[in-house]
Order: structure tokens, then C-alpha cells, then sequence
């Protein structure tokens, strides 16, 4: 008996207001992201291991169901970046939220065994930091 192909995630879509703050934010972060997408509707960037973080503006999201709606800041998709050290989360989160980013929580060390912080992009999605305590 065949089994049938399993699907495989390829990507994680966000959907962004304003294409040029959520790149230059996501750039920040470390993400490369193609020269020109900030003036797009559509906006892709290839992670490690062959995944894809895409954005799309509110007029795309529209095109494609015109009864989309935003969702509430902070109620959407999130996003987690793996830091070198607890150090690193708390200089990352410091630069964010130096650049004018929205800090939602400030670092701390978790009782999971990792240095936590969550910085806002600018559509509201929560985007964590994390490192293992030493």
C-alpha cells in the first residue's frame, strides 16, 4: 500500500502594514532579505535549513480574501531568534528597543533555563529572544 506524500512546511507568512518598517526590522535582526522588497507586496527571506519567512502587505492579504481583516497587535504569529548567550539577549533587545522598537517584555532569566526577552515589530508581532543560561 502507498502511503501518500506528507506535506512539508515551507514557510511562515506574516502579514505587515508598512513593508519597509517590518524588512528593515527583520534585516536588523540578521535576516537577508533581496535589495528593492521594501517597495513590494510580497517579501520573502530563506532561513537556515530551506524554510521561508515571507511578508505581504495588508493591500496583498486583501487580494487575496477581500474580507481580511488585521488582527489586534500582539494577537498574531510570533517568531523566536536563538541568541549566542544570555548576554546577546540582552544587547539584541537593547539595540531593538534603543532603535525605537516596542520592548513587550524585558529581559529575564525564565525558570525553563533560558535568558528571555520579547520585542514588538512594527505590525505588533511578539518576536521572542532567547538563550540558554550558563
Amino acid at each position: 500500500m502507498n502511503t501518500p506524500p506528507v506535506p512539508r512546511l515551507d514557510a511562515i507568512g506574516l502579514v505587515v502594514a508598512d513593508m519597509a518598517a517590518a524588512l528593515a526590522f527583520y534585516r536588523r535582526l540578521g535576516l537577508t532579505v533581496p535589495d528593492g522588497a521594501a517597495s513590494a507586496p510580497h517579501a520573502e527571506a530563506q532561513l537556515p535549513g530551506g524554510l521561508r519567512l515571507m511578508w505581504d502587505t495588508h493591500e496583498t492579504a486583501r487580494a487575496l480574501d477581500p474580507d481580511w481583516t488585521p488582527s489586534p497587535a500582539g494577537t498574531s504569529t510570533g517568531l523566536a531568534f536563538a541568541c549566542a548567550d544570555a548576554a546577546h539577549v540582552d544587547a539584541v533587545y537593547a539595540d531593538l528597543t534603543a532603535a525605537g522598537y516596542t520592548g513587550e517584555k524585558a529581559p529575564w532569566d525564565a525558570d525553563w533555563g533560558q535568558r528571555y526577552a520579547v520585542v514588538q515589530d512594527p505590525d505588533g508581532h511578539g518576536v521572542d529572544l532567547f538563550a540558554p543560561l550558563s
